[in-house]
């Protein structure tokens, strides 16, 4: 299968390749959800969900489930300490 939003480790960046599924809420796909468009992994939260992401500057929560659906090619493996 390949990276996906969910297999980030904080820090990383991915570029948006395709979506593993054709149902993705249309508010993501306006906050920049788009396939060519980067990603970066900001937090995890305690419980390993919801995990929060930077797209074209938006902060954004999203569930797991969800983020394993957004599929990357990873482009920087710099891990933010």
């Amino acid at each position: 299968m390949g990276s996906t939003v969910a297999n980030l480790k904080k820090g990383q960046i991915g570029i948006i390749k395709e979506f593993a599924d054709d149902i993705l809420p249309i508010k993501l796909l306006e906050l920049g959800c788009l396939p060519g468009n980067e990603v970066q992994l900001v937090q995890v939260a305690p419980l390993k969900d919801p995990i929060y992401i930077n797209v074209n500057g938006s902060h954004i929560a999203i569930r797991r489930s969800m983020a394993e659906l957004i599929q990357l090619d990873i482009i920087e493996d710099e891990i933010i300490r």
